[in-house]
């Protein structure tokens, strides 16, 4: 059930189609002289316009009948229909657990009986999963069912009642460049288009208009859940700018089938996420995406081991602990494992594991001289017999005080596909929200999110940013960028956590004016009347504000 927020300020103003806040932006220059470091705090007024439309959204996966692909549509399915399944352990009813969009809550503020949490999704409009539309390309002509049930993810007793559904979903051909994935996937490709480089592009392109059309949705993403590929080199005059990529697809150079789905969603003004770890986004198709002004981002989805590596990691840091030492053991045996038994497969993967401490590390001068980072293995075998649930074993060797040494040994079990079809499901629907978004520094004109959406970073192993900006992977760091995101859209100051009002000797908050419940039931009804998300912010008592979202 959604709550209805309404939070009271004259910073915020709302019309038929937007919400609209006028939001104080703080932040520092720093300047280093030897050892003087001068901070100086720095105030930009903004406003934040969030188009308050949720349009009807088409999401097209590259491998749609993948694991990931398949396991994803099914469970959206399995979520709008309702549907419950018996186990051995009892019955089962679909959630969205392990998306943070939707199982994932928020701190508005207190009342008199405590915190006050929100769910993410009720914050601003946004889609829901249950309406999302899916399509896609993979390799693999078998229809949806049958992908589900080779996957292996989904207890049978849900595959009997999804596969009447399933069965009618069929993928469209796809792009199949044997040099980019592992000789073993071979047997798969019974599926793909032919032609040159530029005809297969054009044939994408017809792919995406005719899903619009035929399907009625307003608005497209395109997301690649399809083989790891090898890492495609950056050749000067091949794929170094846009114009040189466009005219490498025209002459048949090597490009690599992620990018042409990459290039072909641009044209279309279509977000293209990369939810792989080879380097999709060459420079020449981070360019157009630039020009086109349509948002790209990756790489690789952040599911299990990485995430936890992105918490621990920031946890020692954090509390002085130096971390000399990180080896990271997976197997499994989905065809995600299969593919990556290649080499050249197994390296775009490791790459992408690999540098997720690096901004954590480089934050400490104290643990770590310039250039120092701790030992980093990772190690990926395939055992068929595991299927879709990945062990993974990591070891953490830290420096202690004194000499000492302080080691942390995990053991996880995961089911892959289910830790990352919610993550597809919080990258295509953070995606479109920021799609209704502009920014307006003042005096300045509108502004939207940068094409290389760095929001995303918090979903992915490789944060793929704008060519200047810092990088980084540190879990609450890139939790808390998306919720300040947010709230500052609501015309809400950022989540801080000081809680002054119950760490001083009074509390300062008791003297701020209350409200009688018919008051309350007044901003409630004021706030119904004007749809579900009516978020005036900032000059509201946090126990007033509280009391409206409870009600």
């Amino acid at each position: 059930m959604s709550v209805n927020i309404y939070v009271n300020s004259p910073n915020v103003r709302y019309t038929d189609t937007h919400i609209e806040s006028k939001y104080t932006y703080q932040t520092t220059s720093v300047k280093k002289e030897g050892n003087t470091v001068t901070v100086t705090p720095c105030t930009t007024e903004m406003t934040f316009r969030t188009e308050k439309h949720v349009p009807r959204l088409g999401v097209m996966l590259v491998g749609w009948g993948g694991n990931n692909g398949s396991t994803v549509t099914a469970a959206v399915l399995a979520n709008k229909m309702g549907l419950t399944w018996k186990t051995k352990t009892g019955e089962k009813k679909p959630n969205y657990y392990g998306s943070f969009l939707q199982a994932s809550t928020v701190c508005l503020g207190s009342s008199f009986e405590g915190e006050v949490n929100v769910p993410f999704r009720d914050l601003l409009p946004m889609v829901h999963p249950d309406d999302i539309v899916f399509d896609g390309w993979d390799i693999s002509a078998m229809d949806l069912g049958k992908a589900m049930e080779r996957a292996q993810v989904l207890d049978w007793a849900l595959q009997e009642q999804l596969r009447p559904q399933m069965s009618r979903m069929k993928p469209r051909p796809s792009i199949h460049i044997p040099e980019f994935i592992a000789a073993n996937q071979e047997s798969r490709a019974d599926n793909f288009l032919t032609g040159t480089l530029a005809e297969q592009v054009e044939h994408i392109r017809d792919d995406i208009r005719d899903f619009r059309q035929s399907s009625g949705v307003e608005k497209v993403i395109v997301l690649w859940t399809a083989n790891t590929e090898r890492f495609c080199d950056v050749i000067p005059g091949i794929n170094d700018s846009a114009k040189n990529l466009l005219a490498a697809i025209q002459a048949g150079a090597e490009v690599s089938p992620s990018t042409l789905f990459a290039v072909a969603s641009i044209l279309e003004g279509c977000a293209y996420i990369n939810g792989s770890p080879q380097n999709t986004f060459v420079p020449g198709a981070i360019e157009l995406a630039e020009q086109r002004g349509v948002f790209i981002g990756g790489d690789d989805f952040k599911s299990g081991q990485t995430k936890i590596k992105s918490v621990l990691v920031d946890f020692l840091v954090s509390a002085g602990i130096k971390p000399t030492s990180i080896v990271s053991y997976n197997h499994l045996g989905n065809n995600d494992g299969k593919n990556l038994s290649a080499p050249q497969q197994f390296r775009s993967k490791e790459i992408s594991k690999s540098n997720v401490v690096d901004d954590m590390v480089q934050s400490n001068p104290i643990l770590y001289k310039p250039g120092e980072k701790p030992d980093h293995c990772v190690v990926i075998k395939y055992v068929p017999y595991v299927g879709d649930s990945k062990r993974a074993m990591d070891e953490y060797t830290s420096e202690i005080m004194m000499g000492g040494i302080n080691t942390i040994s995990l053991h996880n079990t995961c089911e892959d596909s289910l830790l990352a079809s919610p993550i597809i499901l919080d990258l295509v629907i953070l995606t479109e929200l920021c799609q209704r978004v502009t920014v307006q520094p003042q005096g300045e004109d509108c502004l939207s999110f940068h094409s290389v959406l760095a929001l995303l970073s918090f979903l992915c192993k490789a944060p793929l940013v704008p060519s200047g900006t810092p990088v980084v992977n540190a879990f609450y760091r890139q939790r808390a960028c998306i919720e300040n995101f947010m709230r500052a859209c609501l015309g809400l100051p950022p989540q801080n956590h000081m809680l002054l009002e119950h760490k001083l000797q009074r509390n300062f908050l008791s003297s701020h004016t209350t409200y009688s419940n018919g008051e309350v039931a007044a901003m409630k009804k004021d706030a119904l009347a004007n749809g579900n998300h009516i978020s005036q912010a900032n000059g509201i008592s946090a126990h007033m504000a509280a009391a409206v979202c409870t009600l």
